[in-house]
């Protein structure tokens, strides 16, 4: 059995480092998604996580993969079995 992801991961950390790596501010981020700013602050502080949808198009907006955007890796070591 894999692990694969650390379940203790800070995802609202990693999705801060890449919107700042970006250049963008929170309300950016916001207005490009049709949010409020306090939903984009809430992800960051890991008091809630963005939909499935907006995964997507923060992904697109911030040019990364969804593995990256969510701090896994690109592949996952697998023996076959499910």
């Amino acid at each position: 059995m894999h692990i694969l992801y650390n379940e203790a991961m800070d995802f609202g950390e990693q999705f801060r480092r890449i919107r700042k790596q970006c250049g963008f501010s929170q309300k950016e981020v916001a207005d490009y998604l049709s949010i409020y700013q306090s939903n984009v602050s809430d992800w960051e502080k890991d008091v809630s996580r963005p939909e499935y949808e907006n995964l997507i198009k923060l992904a697109t907006l911030y040019n990364v993969t969804l593995e990256e955007l969510l701090g896994l890796p690109a592949t996952f070591p697998h023996d076959g079995k499910i």
